[in-house]
């Protein structure tokens, strides 16, 4: 079970803390989900670099070589997610004309009609859910268009630590292991984006 001081630090030796308040964004009140990114940048030190300007931000960041660091406080909020998807259109469970209602809509209308919803109804959010970051660029980066850039593969040593850190969180928190995406999956993404991450 992993263990996690009052101000949402896990502490064990794997773990390297590299808290970075400019990216916490408010209380976390409860974990229901994690969702799984890559960063898009060559190295760890890019993303912390990065991380420590602000802005948008995971609470985990994984480098190639498994090693881990803590971005944010698991008790607070992060911006790693985007305008949800359409679980339900996903799933093939909406409620009667939802599905048609859903694909009218816009990409910001249609994340206001899920966040009306609870887990899990829809995916989890920036306001429910951990983020992990495993380093790997979207390739070739001379592509001009992002969504038709290849994710790098996920090494072992990354999903070697991606499982041990998915496993900990679930038992944690509670969380079901169906609570547990990729990004693209949830919202708007390069399909590739974490495509070979495993847990």
């Amino acid at each position: 079970m992993l263990q996690i001081n009052d101000k949402g630090q896990l502490q064990d030796p794997r773990v390297r803390p590299a808290i970075s308040p400019a990216i916490e964004r408010g209380r976390l009140e409860r974990v229901q989900g994690i969702v799984v990114h890559q960063t898009g940048g060559p190295t760890a030190e890019a993303t912390l670099r990065a991380y420590r300007r602000g802005g948008n931000g995971a609470h985990f960041l994984i480098e190639k070589d498994g090693t881990l660091y803590q971005t944010a406080s698991v008790h607070k909020r992060t911006q790693h997610v985007g305008k949800l998807r359409a679980r339900c259109l996903a799933e093939n469970r909406c409620a009667p004309g939802e599905a048609e209602a859903l694909r009218e809509m816009t990409p910001t209308e249609r994340n206001r009609h899920e966040m009306r919803k609870p887990v899990p109804e829809r995916y989890p959010s920036n306001g429910d859910s951990v983020g992990i970051e495993l380093v790997g660029q979207a390739l070739p980066l001379d592509e001009p268009d992002p969504d038709r850039r290849t994710y790098e593969r996920v090494t072992e040593a990354q999903n070697a630590t991606l499982k041990w850190l998915v496993q900990g969180l679930l038992l944690h928190f509670g969380v079901p292991r169906s609570e547990v995406f990729r990004h693209p999956v949830v919202s708007q993404k390069n399909v590739t984006e974490a495509e070979t991450a495993q847990w």
